[in-house]
This record gives structure tokens, sequence and C-alpha cells, in this order.
């Protein structure tokens, strides 16, 4: 296997065939990178949205309970092709690569929407009460007294499922977009050999998400550091 692969790869690593990879390893990362911070958005304006209270807005928290709890239990392929059927029967002309990235919005912000819940509610009630007895609004409260407290809680769950959808973005490939796994299967085809090609696919995949995973451990000390002093 070994000799095959060393035959192989200087017909391998073409610049065609580098190009090829590196835009789906670009497409890879747009639909991770934007999709999932579009869905901490979302999510964050979901978990929020959770926390109020009164009659008036009980429709909005019962909407957001409902698309927090069918997202976190449909798995990503279901929702992909939800998502793709539901834009051709309402004669959206998108492309497949808008298709996954709305797929990747709704479960990103379905899940961090509870994480960022977990966090809030971590905080004791007293600190919500004080803030109230300071005067400040919602808002205010969120920004200068529970969010800070929070996001300690919020951070390592946050990055750890980024750097899980890194993976499970590969599923979009079912529908035709050309991310990472998609390049490997057509390089895979084209004759070269499995092991050059996904291993190859292998090293991109951990070229994506290492630096997330240090970005997240940079973050989780900045915001650790002022809670232990």
């Amino acid at each position: 296997m070994i000799e095959r692969i060393l035959e192989e790869a200087p017909r391998f690593f073409t610049y065609w065939n580098i190009l090829f990879l590196g835009g789906a390893m670009l497409t890879t990362f747009l639909l991770t990178a934007v999709g999932c911070v579009l869905g901490f958005g979302f999510g964050f304006l979901m978990a929020v949205a959770r926390g109020t209270s009164g009659l008036v807005l009980a429709p909005l928290r019962g909407l957001v309970f409902a698309i927090t709890e069918v997202f976190r239990r449909v798995p990503f392929l279901v929702t992909l092709f939800i998502v793709f059927y539901a834009f051709q029967g309402a004669d959206l002309d998108l492309s497949v690569f808008w298709v996954a990235m709305t797929a990747v919005v709704l479960i990103a912000a379905s899940f961090i929407g509870e994480i960022v819940r977990g966090g809030l509610e971590s905080v004791h009630r007293n600190q919500w009460d004080a803030a109230e007895a300071l005067n400040m609004g919602r808002i205010q409260s969120l920004r200068y007294v529970i969010l800070p407290q929070a996001w300690p809680v919020i951070l390592p769950p946050a990055f750890s499922f980024f750097i899980l959808f890194i993976k499970d973005t590969a599923l979009a490939s079912q529908i035709g977009v050309v991310e990472l796994t998609y390049a490997g299967k057509v390089l895979n085809n084209r004759g070269f050999s499995a092991a050059l090609v996904f291993g190859t696919v292998l090293v991109l995949y951990f070229v994506l998400s290492y630096p997330l995973t240090r970005l997240g451990r940079w973050l989780e000390a900045r915001v650790a550091a002022p809670r232990h002093r």
C-alpha cells in the first residue's frame, strides 16, 4: 500500500487537484464558520427568549421550544433533506450550498441555544435580582452581570460542538455540495488510492479543526481568569 501511495503521489498532488481540494476545504470552512456564527447568534436570541416570562411572550417561547426540541433530535442528514425539498416545494432556486447552510444554521442554533440557556441558568438568581435592584434592564443585566459569569460555562461545550460540526458538514455531500468528503470521493473515483485520497482529506480536516481547538482554549483561559482572581 505504501509503495502505491508513493507511486501515485506525484500524479495526485498536481496543481489542479490541489486547487480542487483547496476549494472543497474552503467550502467546508464556510459551511462551518458562517453556519456556526449565525447559529450562535440565533441560538443566543433563542436562549434569551426561552428565559422570558409573561403571557404575552408565551407564543414566542413555545415556538422557540418547538424548534429547539425538533432540530436537536432530528439527524443532520434528515434536516438537510427536509430543507432541500422545502426549498424545491417553494420554488426557490437556491444553490445546494445555501440549502446546506440553512440546515447548518438550524441545527447549530438549536444546539447552541440550549448551551447558552444552560450557561445563563448556571448564574445564581441572586445576580439577576441584584441587577434588577440596580435598576438595570434585561439587556443591561445580561451584558454587564450575567454574561461575564456565564461565558466560562458556555464556551467549552460551544467550541466542542463547533469542532464536531466540522465533521458533520461532510453529510452535505449527499445533496451535491463539493466539500472535502465529496472531493475525496471524486478523486478516489478517478483511480487514486483510497488511502492516499482520504488520508489527505483527514489531514485537511485536522488543519481546519486544530486551530479552532486552540482558539477555544485561549478564549476559555481569557474568560476564566477574572473568575479565578
